[in-house]
């Protein structure tokens, strides 16, 4: 029952152009988030318009990429970027290449981005934040897909029949199958988090707790995974020889900082 996946992270080439999957799932979760948000606008009540999705999404993707590059060369690669700053931008002294983006760093870039578009849209920093974050989880189902079919960031070594057999991970002490990490995180922090988010979310909630949700919900379910997922082999464990990871490290201010969003804002009780 072990299997290896089979699947060529290209999809099609154009001369020196490549198409990959791992490219095609940003873009599908771009337009199901956009999808989703103008089906939330229709509602009645809403605040919001097709416009102000289309505006808003642009300006979260583009925050999300940025970030996402930019929050890997600081928690994951910072001794190249003291090497090589261009490592911020992918250079690596030959080619121009994006082989790493960090969630947390992506986070972060999609929050900045709310900032800057909120005057243009007409809409608070909260009501932005509320409004897609039942919508981001999707994104990161099929982004956590788009890993598995590129064969990285795989989990630690299992004798379990759903280990997966990935072409460049090593192979120590015979144990070569390891947990299917990805998916356990495209379950969790993906599908599973968007079910809680988006029922939660069906009814009108006090400002700040979908955002609060989506925070602490996150941060959870990564913490959790990460028990089962091989760290960056140039970083490895913080603690010890198995404990501790980075994505640990950083998912723990994520649940602090979300939980105290959703007891401030029932606290409060300020509604949408």
């Amino acid at each position: 029952m072990i299997f290896t996946p089979q699947i060529d992270p290209v999809i099609f080439s154009i001369g020196p152009v490549a198409v990959r999957w791992y490219s095609l799932m940003y873009i599908v979760a771009l337009l199901i988030a956009i999808g989703l948000g103008n089906y939330r606008a229709k509602k009645p009540g809403s605040t919001w318009t097709k416009e102000n999705v289309g505006d808003a999404a642009f300006y979260l993707f583009i925050g999300a990429v940025l970030g996402g590059r930019v929050g890997y060369a600081i928690f994951y690669g910072w001794e190249q970027v003291l090497q090589n700053p261009l490592f911020i931008l992918g250079w690596n002294g030959h080619t121009v290449e994006w082989s790493g983006m960090s969630f947390h760093g992506g986070l972060l870039g999609t929050l900045v981005a709310a900032l800057l578009v909120r005057k243009k849209i007409q809409k608070s920093f909260w009501q932005i934040t509320d409004f897609f974050a039942p919508l981001l989880p999707l994104g990161l189902f099929f982004g956590r897909i788009g890993n598995f079919i590129n064969g990285e960031l795989w989990g630690k070594y299992t004798d379990q029949t759903w280990g997966v057999l990935f072409e460049h991970a090593p192979v120590v002490n015979g144990l070569v199958y390891r947990h299917p990490s990805q998916l356990y995180e495209a379950i969790t922090e993906g599908l599973l988090l968007f079910i809680a988010l988006w029922w939660y979310t069906n009814k009108p909630r006090p400002r700040c707790a979908a955002s609060g949700l989506f925070l602490a919900g996150y941060g959870i379910a990564r913490f959790i995974v990460e028990f089962f997922r091989e760290p960056d082999a140039h970083l490895g464990y913080r603690l010890g020889t198995d404990w501790l990871t980075t994505g640990m490290i950083l998912c723990i201010p994520m649940i602090v900082a979300g939980l105290g969003l959703m007891i401030y804002a029932y606290r409060n009780n300020k509604g949408q």
